[in-house]
């Protein structure tokens, strides 16, 4: 599969930035997916929970607040207020879901969405 550059990037700077298979983003209008040589386009981004493939084929969620994301045929460009890592097996996993929590919550979106963010959130804490 191809591959082609994620970054997210919040007012601190660049939290994230590599190659990866795919990502799930949860658009205004509902979660989608972008693959390498994607369409380009311009959409807002809801409170929700970033789904990354990794080049090695390993999944990362992370939870952000609110922003946007640019797409062009070889990168994805998120800009976010605020975006918290929940990668499984860290050390910190439990300080940063309780951190996810509260920026999710922090972001004032529409309960449906927070609900299905943090649904998710309590599937990766299992």
């Amino acid at each position: 599969m191809k591959l082609f550059t994620l970054e997210i990037v919040t007012p601190e700077g660049v939290t994230y930035e590599a190659e990866i298979r795919q990502v799930t983003l949860p658009g205004s209008e509902g979660e989608f997916g972008v693959l390498a040589d994607h369409a380009t386009l311009v959409s807002l981004l809801e409170a929700g929970i970033i789904t990354i493939e990794t080049a090695d084929s390993e999944n990362i969620d992370v939870a952000i607040n609110s922003g946007y994301v640019k797409v062009d045929e070889n990168k994805v460009s998120c800009i976010v207020d605020g975006a918290i890592s929940l990668t499984v097996g860290d050390n910190d996993i439990t300080k940063r879901l309780e951190e996810s929590k509260a920026l999710l919550k922090s972001a004032g979106a529409s309960d449906a969405a927070i609900a299905t963010a943090m649904g998710r959130i309590e599937h990766i804490h299992k």
